[in-house]
C-alpha cells in the first residue's frame, strides 16, 4: 500500500505542466488542443504557440479541470491552439508565467485534405498492483514505430489504454510511456472495459467493478475533445474530422444510445470515409468470444461505416463486409471489422481459429507488439498490419471507385447449408447431418454440435440430453415437448430423427434454453450457432 503522500513523490502533480498532450477538437487543419496537468497551486495557466521561424506568440487560455483521484488531486489544463494556417509547422508551449513546459512542435493538415497516414494502436495496458505501473516498453515501441513512420499525423487506439483506469496509478503510468510523443502527435483514444475496471482496493485486487460511466477516463481527458457523443457519456463517446474523414470513438455502455449516435453521425457527414472504433470486436476471431450485448444492438449503426476498428482479443483479424446476417465481397456491401491486435507485447496465446466471417486472422503468440498503418489517398484505403521490426501481417486496399479490395477474397456461398458454432465450421462432425429446412425451420443435428463445443450429451433410446453452459434440455423424437432443468417449453416443432438416424431439432427452439441464438446467414447459405456467454464447456469425467 502507498499513501497519497508517499505517491506525491513518485508520480505526483507539481507545479510545473507535465502530461502533456495534443488531440484533435474542431477543425483539424485550423485547430490544436493541449492538456497539461499541474497540483492545486496552480489555478491559471495559457499555451502560448506560433507558427514556426517566426517571433510573435499568440496566447490561448486554458480551463481548468480539477481532479480528485484515489492517489492524488490535481488541475488539469486544456487550451485550444485556435485561427492556425492550415499545412503549418508550429511550436508551442504550456504552463503559467511561472512554470512552464519546454517547447514542442506540431503540423497542421492541409486544406482539403485527401492524402494522409495515422497509426492504430490497441491494447497497450500494462502494470500489476505495484506502483508505479511501467509503460517504458510502450514508449519504445511508439517511437520506433513512428521513427518507421513519420507520415503518421496521428496516433489512434482501439481501447485499453489502461489496465486498470479507474485508478490515477494506471493514468500516470500511461502518460508516462507516452512522453516525448504525444507533446507533437495528437492521440485520439477509445475506451476499453479495462479503462473502466476499477477495484475497491487497487493494490490487493478486491472487489472489481466496471464503471458506467468511466468517471477516470471522462475526466482525464475532460477538454481533449468534442463534447458531441450521447449526452450522458460524453468523451467515452466522441467524434471528429480529419481530412476527407469521419471519426466516431464508442465507449462499453449505453449502446441503444450509441447505435442512434452512430446513425446520426454517418447521416450528417459529407466525408469520403467513415471510420468507427469500438473496443469489443464483433466479427471476433477467438474460439469462445461473443457479441451479444453490442450486436445486434449497435448493428444499424455501425453499418453505416466502411471499417470498425477494435481490440480486446490482443490478435488479428479482418472481415469480410458484413451486413446484417449477410458476408459480401465489395466494400459497398457491408462494412469490415478490423481488429487490432495487443501493441504493447502482450498476446493472448492462442486465441485465434478460422471464422467464417474473417478473410485474414494471425494467432498473434509471440510478445512482439503489433500495429496498424493506415493510409488513405482519395477514394483508396490501404491498411497494413504489422508486428515489431516491420513483419508485414496483412496488407489490403480497399478501392471505393471500383468497389473492390485487394487481395481479392470472395464471401462464400455454400451449394449446402452448413452449421458452424461462433462462426466457426463443425467440420467432419456433422459432414453427413447438415442441417436441413422442412416446412420452414431450420433443423440442426443438436448431439454433434454439443459434443464439438465441448458440452455433454447422452443418447437414449428416442431420447438425447444436452448438458452445457450449467442448462439442460432433453429432446424426445417427435415431441416439441424439451424438458429442462427449470421445467418444460414448447419448441416451435417437434424433434426428428433425420440423416444417419440422429436426432435433429428446430433451431431456435434448441437454443431457447441454452444461452443460444441462432442465425441464418441467407446470401451464404450458413447457419451460426451464438451464445450470450464465453465460458468454455467442458464435459463431465466420472
Amino acid at each position: 500500500m502507498i499513501t497519497k503522500a508517499e505517491w506525491k513523490k513518485i508520480r505526483g502533480s507539481l507545479p510545473s505542466p507535465d502530461q502533456i498532450m495534443l488531440s484533435i477538437k474542431g477543425d483539424a487543419a485550423h485547430q490544436m488542443t493541449v492538456r497539461w496537468r499541474t497540483d492545486l497551486t496552480v489555478e491559471n495557466g495559457y499555451a502560448l504557440y506560433r507558427k514556426a521561424g517566426t517571433e510573435n506568440w499568440e496566447k490561448a487560455d486554458a480551463f481548468i479541470h480539477t481532479i480528485h483521484t484515489d492517489m492524488d488531486d490535481s488541475n488539469l489544463f486544456f487550451a485550444d491552439m485556435t485561427s492556425l494556417d492550415a499545412g503549418c509547422e508550429y511550436e508551442y508551449t504550456c504552463g503559467n508565467g511561472e512554470f512552464r513546459s519546454d517547447v514542442f512542435k506540431f503540423k497542421t493538415p492541409k486544406e482539403n485534405l485527401d492524402k494522409f497516414s495515422f497509426l492504430c494502436v490497441s491494447d497497450v495496458q500494462a502494470g500489476d498492483a505495484e506502483p508505479p505501473a511501467d509503460y517504458s516498453v510502450l514508449n519504445s515501441v511508439l517511437k520506433k514505430i513512428l521513427s518507421d513512420h513519420p507520415e503518421c499525423d496521428f496516433i489512434l487506439t482501439a481501447g485499453d489504454n489502461t489496465n486498470c483506469g479507474q485508478t490515477d496509478i494506471q493514468w500516470t503510468g500511461l502518460f508516462e510511456g507516452l512522453k516525448g510523443i504525444i507533446e507533437s502527435k495528437p492521440i485520439m483514444f477509445c475506451m476499453g472495459n479495462h479503462d473502466d475496471m476499477g477495484f475497491s482496493s487497487y493494490f490487493t485486487k478486491e472487489d472489481k467493478y466496471y464503471s458506467e460511466y468511466a468517471e477516470y477516463f471522462t475526466n482525464q481527458l475532460w477538454g481533449s475533445y468534442e463534447h458531441n457523443g450521447p449526452k450522458d457519456r460524453p468523451i467515452a463517446n466522441h467524434a471528429f474530422d480529419y481530412g476527407n474523414a469521419h471519426f466516431c470513438m464508442t465507449g462499453t455502455s449505453g449502446y441503444e444510445e450509441m447505435n442512434e449516435w452512430l446513425i446520426e453521425q454517418a447521416e450528417n457527414s459529407d466525408k469520403t470515409w467513415k471510420f468507427a472504433t469500438h473496443h469489443f470486436p464483433i466479427n471476433y476471431a477467438g474460439p469462445c468470444l461473443e457479441c451479444d450485448d453490442t450486436y445486434p444492438a449497435m448493428r444499424d449503426g455501425m453499418e453505416k461505416y466502411d471499417i470498425v476498428f477494435s481490440g480486446h482479443e490482443h490478435t488479428f483479424s479482418r472481415s469480410l463486409p458484413r451486413r446484417n446476417e449477410g458476408l459480401y465481397d465489395k466494400p459497398s456491401e457491408g462494412t469490415i471489422h478490423y481488429n487490432l491486435g495487443s501493441s504493447h507485447r502482450n498476446p493472448p496465446g492462442t486465441r485465434a481459429v478460422p471464422k467464417v466471417w474473417n478473410v485474414k486472422s494471425y494467432c498473434h503468440e509471440e510478445e512482439l507488439s503489433m500495429y496498424a498503418i493506415v493510409d488513405i489517398d482519395g477514394d483508396k484505403c490501404t491498411l497494413t498490419t504489422y508486428i515489431e521490426d516491420e513483419k508485414v501481417v496483412d496488407y489490403c486496399v480497399i478501392d471505393k471507385k471500383s468497389d473492390t479490395i485487394f487481395p481479392v477474397d470472395l464471401a462464400p456461398v455454400y451449394n449446402q447449408t452448413r452449421l458452424k458454432f461462433k462462426g466457426y465450421d463443425l467440420g467432419i462432425c456433422v459432414r453427413t447431418t447438415l442441417p436441413q429446412n422442412i416446412d420452414g425451420n431450420w433443423y440442426i443435428p443438436i448431439g454433434q454440435l454439443i459434443s464439438f463445443i465441448g458440452g455433454d450429451v447422452e443418447r437414449t433410446e428416442g431420447k438425447i440430453k444436452i448438458g452445457v453452459y450449467g442448462k439442460t434440455s432433453e429432446f424426445t423424437e417427435n415431441s416439441a415437448t424439451v424438458v429442462t432443468q427449470d421445467g418444460e417449453y414448447e419448441m416451435e416443432a417437434p424433434c426428428l430423427r433425420l440423416n444417419e438416424g440422429q436426432l435433429f431439432a428446430p433451431m431456435h427452439g434448441f437454443c431457447k434454453n441454452l444461452r443460444m441464438q441462432a442465425y441464418y446467414y441467407e446470401h451464404n447459405n450458413f447457419i451460426t450457432i451464438e451464445s450470450n456467454t464465453e465460458a468454455i464447456p467442458m464435459p463431465v469425467q466420472p
